[in-house]
């Protein structure tokens, strides 16, 4: 019987260890972790739908700073992911997901009483997007996390279920931002008059999911475990920068999480700034997107399993690339008005196929390094075999930790691409980079006589 804090031993690949307790514990600590990823997610992408809003209630922020407000919590987001990385191995990731998840109580607080305030000096602003970025960083120590709980024919499903349904925060935060901020039942202090004289209460957006992140922090604090298998002090961890195959796979990662995170943060203000005068609102559609690709997460990983990560893959960037050609022609220029609704199924489209590449992605990293260790080890015995696989399981979840941390950084770019640059432009680089990513894809894990095959 694992003990609920500290389980010592941990043989997913034994099926009778499997059997009688392996799963049972898993699915325990995989339920526990969606919840908790996804309210995280919540708070990373809470400014993209709160800043749609600031205008309208008098704050004086140009449509640039309203970008740069919602890519912020990029930059903290990606670098907050790279130090979550290495530190949940190093005390535990049950005590780890439990701190990370209540700490975001702090930026939502502040965030709840900065918009009551229409004179709230930008900066201030700036600092508590940064703040709320850090819940972005949940991600990756959650899902290297629950890839050690599985065996590797279920470990492709059990990070495509972590991961999308985590990844639904994006949706949640969109759909019921709109819904929340117009309750004056929930609204602790004012609210805010708008230019047509209707009242909202954008302090709802923050303050509802205060309790719910102390509810979840609890239920984490004791209901998951701390795999020793999983612990591991940075010394160890850091050979993963030596591997080549961390690099080229964190590379493949930013072309499928960073568009998806990326696209998020960026869509309720294209949709506002190009179509919100032939009448289609950031709220009513700008969820819609994010909720594919999350969904098609656990679709990419499932489907991985089935026909191998690195097909799927291939199929993310083809998929991508041809959307994005859809959005391109669809935007508004030269005085046409474009076409909202070519725009928005290119960009759902766009979205799914993200969500394909999320989920295979993290199935090609365990496959990956679990072979090439498992090779090294051949024919030396049991022993240098158990060494290997453990060997190859704490550079996959650190590889995985890693990856996103450098794919978060596309919550910065994307939007912040958006407001540098002419919005067509920056979907051709988008697409550029795909072809890069594609090359890479089949060169390395995907042709006959690849290097790695997953």
């Amino acid at each position: 019987m694992a003990h609920r804090r500290r389980t010592a031993e941990w043989t997913p690949e034994d099926p009778s260890f499997w059997q009688s307790t392996g799963r049972r514990v898993a699915t325990r600590n995989l339920w526990i972790a969606v919840p908790a990823l996804l309210v995280a997610f919540v708070v990373w992408q809470v400014w993209s739908i709160t800043a749609t809003n600031l205008k309208d209630v008098g704050f004086g922020f140009s449509q640039s700073q309203l970008f740069w407000l919602t890519a912020v919590s990029g930059i903290t987001g990606g670098t907050a992911h790279i130090l979550y990385t290495f530190i949940g191995p190093m005390i535990g990731q049950r005590r780890f997901t439990a701190v990370s998840t209540v700490v975001l109580i702090v930026p939502l607080l502040w965030l709840g009483f900065a918009v009551q305030n229409p004179d709230t000096p930008y900066g201030t602003m700036i600092a508590i997007a940064a703040l709320c970025g850090i819940g972005g960083a949940n991600f990756s120590s959650s899902l290297a996390n629950i890839g050690f709980f599985y065996p590797k024919r279920e470990k492709g499903n059990a990070t495509g279920v972590n991961g999308g349904l985590g990844n639904l925060g994006v949706s949640v935060v969109q759909l019921l931002t709109p819904i929340l901020i117009t309750s004056s039942v929930l609204a602790i202090g004012a609210g805010q008059k708008k230019a047509n004289g209707s009242e909202i209460y954008l302090q709802n957006a923050a303050f509802v999911w205060v309790p719910v992140l102390i509810v979840l922090a609890a239920v984490a604090w004791f209901g998951q475990n701390d795999l020793k298998v999983a612990a591991a002090p940075f010394s160890q961890q850091k050979i993963i920068f030596r591997r080549k195959h961390n690099w080229l796979m964190t590379w493949l990662y930013v072309g499928t999480f960073g568009s998806f995170i990326g696209f998020a943060a960026g869509l309720p203000l294209l949709i506002k700034n190009n179509f919100e005068a032939q009448g289609y609102h950031a709220t009513t559609y700008a969820w819609i997107g994010p909720f594919i690709g999350a969904f098609m997460r656990w679709a990419g990983g499932w489907l991985s399993d089935k026909m191998g990560g690195a097909r799927v893959t291939m199929l993310s960037f083809v998929g991508m690339a041809a959307s994005l050609v859809v959005v391109i022609f669809a935007l508004p220029h030269s005085g046409d008005q474009g076409s909202f609704w070519a725009f928005f199924i290119g960009f759902l489209a766009a979205f799914a196929f993200s969500g394909l590449g999320n989920g295979s992605t993290f199935r090609q990293i365990p496959v990956i390094f679990r072979d090439q260790h498992m090779r090294e080890a051949a024919g030396r015995g049991p022993e240098a075999q158990g060494a290997a696989l453990k060997q190859s399981e704490m550079e996959a979840g650190a590889v995985t930790g890693f990856s996103s941390a450098i794919a978060a950084y596309g919550f910065f770019f994307i939007p912040a691409m958006f407001a540098a640059m002419a919005v067509p432009h920056a979907l051709w680089l988008f697409i550029g980079f795909y072809a890069t990513c594609l090359v890479v894809c089949w060169w390395f894990y995907a042709r006959k006589g690849a290097e790695a095959p997953s």
